[in-house]
Parts: C-alpha cells; structure tokens; sequence
C-alpha cells in the first residue's frame, strides 16, 4: 500500500523502518526541528533523520492544520500510520487516506489511554504492558484493534528500557498489521474493559514520596526514569536518583532518614529501605552515592 507515517521521538524509528520495508512509504510527517542541548541548537526529530537517511519526502509540523492536510491529501495515500507524532489526527485529515490511520500505542488497550502509558504502566505497578495497533477515531485511543501483544514487566525494568523494547517488538506487530490490512485478512474488534488514562507526566510526578511503601517508591522511581527523572529534596537540596534498588533485608529507618552503612546509602520508606545507588545532587555531575554521601560530610540527612 502507499503509506504516509506520522511520528517523531526516536521509539517511532524502527516502526518507520519496518513498514517502509514492505510498503511504499509515500511521504513521513515530523514535528519541527526542536532546540537540544544546553546550546539549544535546532535539532531535527530522530524520524525526520531516519527518513531523510532513507530518501522519503519529509513533511515537518507540529500542528496538523489545513496547509499540512492538503499536502497529505496530494500524497494520495490508501493508509495513515502514526506512531508517537505529538499532535492529534482530526477530520477532514482523519479520513484522507482511503482506509484512514492506524495508530501503534503502547499498552494493552483500553487500558493506558494517552500520552505516557508506559511509564504510567510501570508507576502502577502492573505485571503486563504491551502493544495495540488500533483504527485512529476522533476520541482518545478509542478506535477498534487490529492487533495486540503483551509482555511482562520486569521487575527492575525502567519505563525507559521498556519502552526500548516495546519500540522494536511493535514494529513488527505493526508492519504484520498493515499487511493484514492490505490483504483483507484481519478483522477490527471493538476495545474492552475498564478504562484507564495515562496523561503526561508532570515534574510533579517525579517527586518521590517516602512515607509510601517501598514498593509504591520503587515503581514510581522505575516509571519516571529516564524522564522526567525520580527527584526528592535532601536537607534542602534538590537531588536526582538515577538509580536505585530494593534494600529488603536492611533493618527499617523512618520514612525519608538517609544514612549510611560503608559503600551503602539508604533511604527509610514506610517499608523496608530504598538504597541510592547513584545520584545527581543540583549544581553537581551525577556521581555514586557512596561519594556523594563522602562529599556531603553528614552522619544523618533527611530526604522530602
């Protein structure tokens, strides 16, 4: 079929890979170049490089007005693809394609609807995220699904490697869809079950609150890393976990006590602790928190 794929952030490459490998990918609409860095340098999206890497007619938008909808209808395409654009699909564009858009999400529809499901996923604690690909309808993430997979949730696994993964194994589902579509083999079914919405995430949702279980902290943790990254106020200062793990068999401390016990730095929570393994103290380089304890010279902190 002629395709025209919609996406942005680099998790949208290999979709865009794995469709254009077997269809005729007419045309790849992109957010516009964003500033990156601390020169905020204009940078172009990872599939705006992928598809110039590749040849393809680049379209380059952050809203999907009447000017980007009458270049997409000169396309001709028979299929919309979308994959993490960062904008929303309305009509007349919803039906310019002859068989409309499909959307790749990454969660196990109905549940998860929105920008982050992911990391909501892995904040929650559930066992199973996935894929859906699923027909684009004007309401959120409500279309009919042509194809779903699931995977289980690693125990330590960050929505970031999460992510990483559901990107490569969700291309494929995505590309056997759009086969399917082209030959009349698969057949749409309505979405079931409780839904459940997945908005993005705040700095606020970073915010790691230690008078909850270590569970509760620890997916939290988990779900915002490696954006916006877990964060908490250690007397005072703001302080970044960049990593950290389940401290079981350590005797409790009070939720929010910091101390340390040789190379080891633990945090109370209304559970067992939590021990920091490495961290990113503001106006510091990230570094481990054994020497980030060392250079703060304290026998006792306390963590809000």
């Amino acid at each position: 079929m002629r395709v025209v794929f919609a996406g942005t952030p680099a998790v949208a490459v290999p979709s865009l890979a794995a469709v254009a490998a077997r269809h005729e990918v007419v045309g790849v609409v992109t957010r516009l170049d964003a500033p990156l860095g601390r020169k905020r340098v204009l940078t172009p999206s990872p599939v705006a490089l992928a598809a110039a890497e590749a040849g393809l007619p680049v379209i380059k938008a952050n809203r999907l007005d009447d000017e980007v909808t009458r270049r997409i209808t000169e396309l001709d395409a028979d299929l919309g693809v979308i994959v993490a654009y960062g904008g929303l699909v309305r009509e007349p564009l919803l039906s310019t394609p002859r068989r409309g858009w499909i959307n790749l999400h990454f969660s196990l529809l109905p549940r998860w609807r929105g920008a982050a499901p992911v990391q909501w996923a892995v904040i929650s604690g559930d066992a199973q995220s996935g894929a859906t690909v699923f027909q684009l309808v004007a309401g959120l993430d409500a279309g009919p699904v042509w194809s779903e997979s699931s995977t289980p949730i690693g125990q330590h696994e960050t929505a970031g490697n999460l992510l990483s993964r559901l990107a490569i194994s969700g291309a494929e589902q995505l590309a056997d869809a759009v086969d399917g579509i082209a030959a009349g083999r698969l057949t749409p079914t309505e979405q079931s079950g409780e839904v459940t919405l997945a908005p993005k995430l705040s700095i606020d949702d970073a915010r790691l609150d230690f008078t909850a279980g270590l569970d509760e902290v620890y997916a939290r943790l988990r779900g915002v890393t490696p954006e916006p990254g877990a964060f908490t106020e250690i007397d005072g200062v703001r302080v970044k976990v960049l990593e950290a793990s389940p401290a079981r068999d350590r005797a409790r401390l009070d939720p929010g006590v910091v101390v340390a016990e040789g190379q080891h730095v633990y945090v109370g929570t209304a559970g067992s602790p939590l021990e920091l393994v490495s961290v990113h103290p503001a106006g510091k380089k990230p570094m481990a928190a054994a020497d980030w304890w060392r250079g703060a010279g304290a026998e006792r902190m306390v963590a809000r």
